[in-house]
């Protein structure tokens, strides 16, 4: 099992995703929780197609952590 670290950013009226270590995998979901659901499914087919053309995976080297600031 792998973990890619996915960034989440809200909209107006969405939800958008995509994983920085896999440049172009992006999703757009109504929720968050939706958009969480279809990047991994966009991430599974990203992987799944670059395993057919015999291309190394990326591992992943991306990650995020969340800071408290006072304003």
């Amino acid at each position: 099992m792998t973990r890619y670290a996915i960034i989440i950013e809200k909209g107006e009226r969405n939800y958008s995703a995509y994983c920085p270590d896999l440049p172009g995998v992006v999703a757009a979901g109504e929720t968050e929780e939706e958009t969480v659901e279809l990047m991994k499914e966009a991430i599974e087919f990203h992987l799944e197609g670059l395993k057919e053309d015999n291309i190394p995976i990326p591992e992943p080297t991306t990650f995020a952590r969340s800071v408290e600031i006072s304003v």
